[in-house]
């Protein structure tokens, strides 16, 4: 078997032109190939010896974040203390969620059309949250008012048709039935705000969780995040409620399910205009949610949230006192007891506040949805809160087709309204960062702080070596180029591993042999893109690389976290490369904890040569190919023990990224914001003399 191709991903990236000049089928035919080659490659990875290092590495770091936020609130003793945390909490979900606009565009609403129903009317509104960003949404208003009445708006879940879905037009008309107005608005990626359409306007992705995945992670470079975007949606939503003169504005609501529930909980903590919450089928806790293997999308991951402190219950707790209503599932896979850990942690909060009745739970007996059960114990806590019914439960209701809800005329803002795309802000950006960057030149010295502050690596001493387990040997003969081999566990932090492979033509001993005297110490270090067991095997570039170098180098070729025989065996699916997969989910709690997988993978390259260079290893060759050329690279940049770099296919830069529509490139690879200061061709510039 041959080496698994990469070539069509890689020269994308390598031109920076993206797939965007390529037709629907053509650009369909070639992410296709990709993603049967991606599959290809993680199925030929033959040992994988440690697959729940990455997993229990992360658990035990969220561990360490929840125990020391428990303590600090369960040092909470007096209202004034609970008043303190709120506005801490308040102060904390800003800077996760930064930056928000400076201030607010017009909103330029119109109602294009109306049905009149038995009870109700239903209003089609456009809006622009941002100028010629158009959220489409439905206003359900009560028929025979009698001044004025409470509003909720509502928040999607991850229903391809948006507002028209079953379960969203069943809550919001039966608000209105109760005397309730109801705006409804679809979310990005959703409904009639698509942002990926071929020629033919078909979705080019299908699923709202996908298209979420491909907008928001290569925003994570330009320092933006979706979920912000889609909050800023809910809060523009809220404004133009708010601007109905039958709305009262003492008695605003929110309400939304699983990704919903999700816009609901970041809505709660972003906007004080709120004045009554209903989160359902979201809230937990990110302990549970990562135990439980869960992966979730880029709006439901806030970058930093976690290691500035916050849980999902702070998100309510910003809130505090006011009445919010935990919805969760017995039979969910948002764990119905994070649900309830948050609830008792916000029953603390809100009885200081002298107000523990505003807090409540309640966990329906089914799956995961919003269903009626649910639904209705939304109505009762909302209606308990403004008297705008005495009703118990969900009247009889007719569902509207789709279409009819529809408020452009193609059910689509994209071709019906010409609206911008999330990815026009994000290539927008993108360039006005290059133009930045290309007024200030950096320094080598510069430019090394400005990569090390991006990574935030842990710390280390170079010249303190890591500890380091020997493996048994495994497999046999492996058909490597040397015949014999030893592989080490690098202690590259507590918890992590590096898997180390050196290659030899005689009968090694258990530790890696020191440099011949009088030699130059040479040695190859090979960081795999995928495997290094399966690249030392069959990769071309590695065995002429390896022959080109002569028998005096030694060879060593690295698995950094989460690759090869760390490849996690967790979360769903068999593709740990594909868009929901292993590599995304840790890449993901990674950025929420503000430490960059990225970061990790570097920092494993760089103990893995003060090992080496211990040794007496100092003229070190590091080399690399595809994903493997970026930790090679960073490390060559800032480790002196590196004499000399090969870097096969690497990316060209994060800025043809961030500026490429359709691209493929893992959320592993990025840095949150790192376009602001620097970009990797800032780094093959430094480390050129070394090519």
């Amino acid at each position: 078997m041959g080496t698994p191709k990469f070539t069509r991903r890689q020269s994308i990236l390598k031109t920076g032109g993206g797939l965007a000049g390529l037709s629907s089928l053509e650009w369909l035919a070639a992410t296709s190939s990709i993603a049967q080659e991606d599959s290809k490659y993680a199925a030929v990875t033959s040992f994988n010896r440690f697959p729940r290092m990455v997993h229990e590495y992360y658990v035990e770091k969220i561990r360490g974040v929840e125990k020391r936020s428990l303590e600090k609130k369960n040092k909470l003793e007096t209202a004034a203390d609970a008043q303190a945390y709120v506005k801490d909490v308040q102060e904390r979900i800003g800077r996760a969620f930064g930056p928000l606009p400076k201030k607010k565009s017009p909103l330029n609403a119109r109602v294009v059309g109306t049905l009149d129903r038995d009870t109700y009317t239903v209003e089609k509104v456009i809006f622009e949250s941002r100028p010629n960003f158009f959220v489409t949404a439905n206003l359900y208003l009560p028929k025979n008012r009698k001044g004025k009445i409470p509003g909720v708006v509502g928040t999607c879940g991850h229903s391809h048709n948006g507002k028209a879905e079953v379960a969203y037009q069943s809550f919001s008309q039966a608000l209105a039935r109760m005397g309730t107005a109801c705006l409804i608005y679809d979310p990005i990626g959703q409904g009639e705000r698509s942002q990926y359409l071929d020629e033919d306007h078909k979705l080019i992705y299908k699923g709202a969780t996908h298209e979420h995945n491909v907008a928001g992670n290569h925003m994570e470079l330009v320092g933006e995040f979706l979920g912000t975007w889609r909050a800023w949606d809910g809060i523009r939503a809220l404004d133009y409620l708010l601007s109905r003169p039958e709305i009262d504005s003492n008695h605003v609501g929110v309400t939304g399910n699983s990704g919903g529930g999700t816009l609901t909980t970041w809505l709660l903590g972003l906007d004080r205009r709120w004045t009554m919450g209903a989160p359902s089928c979201f809230v937990s806790t990110w302990r549970r949610d990562l135990e439980n293997e869960l992966p979730q999308d880029n709006e439901q991951c806030p970058p930093r949230s976690i290691g500035l402190g916050l849980d999902h219950d702070d998100y309510l707790a910003a809130m505090a006192p006011k009445p919010v209503i935990i919805l969760a599932k017995e039979k969910d896979y948002f764990d119905v007891r994070g649900s309830e850990e948050s609830y008792k942690r916000l029953q603390h909060l809100y009885g200081l506040l002298g107000k523990e009745e505003n807090i409540q739970l309640y966990a329906g007996p089914t799956p995961h949805g919003y269903t009626q059960e649910n639904r209705e114990a939304m109505y009762g806590f909302f209606n308990s809160v403004t008297g705008a019914s005495e009703a118990k439960t969900e009247p009889e209701m007719v569902m509207e087709k789709d279409e009819d809800l529809y408020c452009t005329e193609t059910g689509q803002v994209v071709t019906g309204l010409k609206s911008r795309t999330v990815f026009h802000f994000t290539s927008r950006k993108a360039k006005s960062l290059l133009q930045k960057r290309q007024e200030r030149a950096l320094s080598k010295e510069t430019l090394k702080i400005a990569v090390e502050s991006s990574l935030r690596m842990p710390a280390r001493d170079p010249n303190s070596p890591p500890d380091f387990r020997i493996l048994r040997a495994k497999g046999g003969k492996r058909f490597y180029p040397r015949p014999n081999f030893n592989t080490y566990a690098i202690e590259s932090e507590p918890g992590i591993q590096a898997l180390c492979t050196m290659l030899g033509d005689e009968r090694m001993s258990s530790r890696p042999p020191r440099a011949p005297e009088g030699s130059k110490g040479r040695a190859i270090l090979w960081i795999a893109d995928r495997s290094a067991d399966v690249e030392l095997r069959e990769n071309p570039v590695l065995r002429d690389l390896i022959e080109k170098e002569g028998s005096e180098a030694a060879v060593f070729a690295c698995d950094v976290r989460g690759i090869g025989e760390s490849l996690p065996g967790t979360t769903t699916g068999s593709d740990p490369y594909s868009y929901y997969g292993a590599d995304y989910f840790y890449s993901a709690y990674a950025n929420m904890l503000g430490r960059p997988y990225l970061g990790g993978k570097t920092h494993d390259v760089l103990r893995t040569i003060d090992l080496i260079s211990s040794y007496g290893w100092k003229d070190i060759h590091i080399a690399g190919e595809k994903m493997g050329t970026i930790p090679a690279g960073l490390a060559a940049f800032l480790h002196d023990k590196v004499t000399k770099v090969s870097l096969a296919d690497r990316p060209e830069s994060w800025h043809s990224i961030a500026t490429s529509e359709h691209y493929e490139f893992p959320l592993s690879h990025m840095i949150f914001g790192v376009l602001r200061s620097w970009d990797l061709p800032d780094v093959w510039s430094a480390i050129e003399s070394k090519a």
